[in-house]
């Protein structure tokens, strides 16, 4: 599933590096090219690639690393996440454009807004050993009900905006044939929307909850033995 997701940006940075002239930083249109490919990367391909650690082949091993793994991820795409929407706030700003004026803007904003609280109480509630296991057990249910939600906010920003941007240049409001650009621009929407379909399966699927996971028993143990200290969860 890794190559076929992180083919996702190769697809849209052959988008925005061939047919919009490429990358820069300098408030022209080659840095709101950056947006799509950074959100793009942040919000599905890491996001959605986060939830591996509920995969059963991980469950043979310390559920810590997995989680602090899972963290990480996660705050890579917020980064990511972040530095896209500076490049789109730069580009409007030099360009002496309105921010936030689109369904599109709402949706992204909100998503990105959402998903930093959800870093911040999930690193707080889950990593911290002196977080107490009610809090655990607390925000398990909501942790895992907001990152499906978060996901599902930024596969529809994508989604609505993605035809505003394969076909600004107005080629695709042209007759068939259908242009190359507009062909790979829907194929990548279709294949977007599929990978958002699987994770949500996979945040779904009972089955696939880990069995040391269970709200009972997500607290961490802490003991000191022969003058070691160890920290474990589960």
């Amino acid at each position: 599933m890794n190559g076929n997701v992180f083919s996702f940006d190769y697809f849209i940075y052959l988008v925005f590096g061939r047919w919009r002239g490429g990358f820069a930083w300098d408030g022209s249109e080659l840095q709101f090219n950056w947006h799509p490919v950074l959100m793009v990367a942040g919000l599905v391909v890491v996001y959605g690639n986060a939830v591996l650690y509920r995969v059963p082949l991980t469950w043979g091993h310390n559920k810590l690393p997995w989680k602090l793994l899972h963290a990480a991820l996660m705050l890579s795409a917020l980064v990511l996440s972040i530095v896209g929407l500076c490049a789109v706030f730069g580009f409007h700003n030099a360009k002496n454009i309105a921010n936030l004026y689109s369904l599109h803007s709402w949706i992204g904003i909100a998503a990105t807004a959402l998903f930093a609280a959800q870093w911040a109480v999930g690193a707080a509630g889950f990593l911290l050993p002196c977080a107490p296991g009610s809090l655990r057990r607390l925000l398990k249910p909501v942790h895992a009900w907001m990152g499906a939600g978060i996901l599902t906010l930024s596969i529809a920003a994508l989604s609505c905006c993605l035809r505003t941007y394969v076909f600004r240049s107005g080629t695709a409001c042209k007759r068939s044939p259908l242009p190359p650009e507009a062909l790979l621009g829907n194929s990548l929407g279709v294949l977007i929307v599929a990978f958002g379909l699987v994770v949500l399966k996979i945040l779904s699927n009972r089955d696939w909850q880990r069995p040391d996971s269970r709200p009972e028993d997500a607290s961490y143990t802490v003991r000191a033995q022969r003058g070691e200290r160890g920290v474990s969860f589960g």
